[in-house]
């Protein structure tokens, strides 16, 4: 098997055929970049579980002159209830589970709150009276924050006992949600990319039927017949595949590092090290596709 006439009728098919394998890198590009946004919405979700799993603290508030009367009935916070509830996270049934804690007065508040949103012009419609005295808790084991909810709640003195991770609940609902979108849209792309190279290498070969006639007459082996139409869907979808990777580190660095990393300090994103490695995966993805479908059209139009 000659690797010159092979590569020769590759470069024959792609340039009879070239808007069709434009089409082709055009869908394999659109597909594999969508593969590659779910693949890193996955790792963004599996990436701030992990740093509020290790970060995230549970806040015991307390009451204020603010606070509802259901939840407050007796107004502030007496020392002797703060007392109460600093003992209770001493005790021997509460202890274990606690790595640390600690306790931030108003005028703490005020001045994180002051920290936080000061640039805005929000802190100059609140006062210091007006936050809650909270003990901020460290968990040994996160995940068991609804003993600490348990234990808290209904406490005198206690108006609310808040995971800092439920805040999150609403955005890992929504990139779940927008990962499982993405893996359908990457789907149906992937069903379209293999359906067009499948029909690009059947019209190829088509064209040349009178060579492949010639190639059957003197001997040539099926795979030496079948392996320049593969090749032919395989750059094209290696191609659409790089373009791909292209557009994804793009989306890292611009959107995610540039953007997101920075408007949003508070949790931790992924980074040009995960857009790289899942780079193979969707050079391979393409390829793979490329060789299955291009090696069953081209085997039924020989069978034809």
């Amino acid at each position: 098997m000659r690797i010159g006439l092979i590569l020769q009728e590759m470069w024959a098919g792609i340039r009879s055929n070239i808007t069709m394998v434009v089409s082709i890198i055009l869908v394999a590009f659109v597909s594999l970049t969508f593969v590659g946004v779910t693949m890193l919405l996955q790792a963004q979700v599996g990436l701030m579980n992990s740093y509020w799993a290790k970060n995230a603290q549970v806040a015991i508030y307390l009451c204020t002159d603010y606070s509802p009367e259901t939840a407050c009935p007796t107004g502030i916070a007496t020392d002797g209830e703060k007392a109460a509830v600093k003992a209770q996270l001493d005790s021997a049934a509460v202890s274990p589970y606690v790595e640390s804690y600690a306790f931030e007065d108003q005028a703490q508040a005020y001045e994180k709150f002051v920290a936080e949103f000061g640039a805005t012009g929000t802190a100059q419609y609140i006062t210091a009276d007006q936050l809650n005295e909270a003990f901020w808790v460290n968990l040994k084991d996160p995940n068991q924050s609804d003993l600490l909810v348990e234990s808290f709640s209904g406490l005198g003195g206690v108006e609310e006992v808040r995971d800092q991770r439920s805040y999150l609940d609403g955005i890992f609902a929504f990139l779940n949600a927008a990962s499982l979108m993405g893996a359908g849209v990457a789907a149906v792309m992937l069903l379209s990319a293999t359906l067009l190279i499948s029909t690009t290498i059947r019209l190829s070969a088509i064209s040349r039927s009178r060579e492949i006639g010639i190639m059957r007459l003197v001997g040539a082996s099926r795979f030496s017949i079948q392996l320049p139409f593969i090749l032919e869907g395989v750059v094209a979808a290696a191609i659409g595949g790089l373009l791909s990777v292209g557009a994804t580190l793009a989306i890292v660095k611009y959107f995610v590092a540039d953007f997101l990393a920075t408007s949003l300090a508070f949790t931790s994103f992924v980074g040009i090290d995960d857009a790289l490695r899942i780079a193979p995966y969707l050079i391979g993805i393409g390829i793979g596709l490329a060789v299955l479908s291009s090696a069953i059209s081209i085997r039924r139009y020989l069978k034809a």
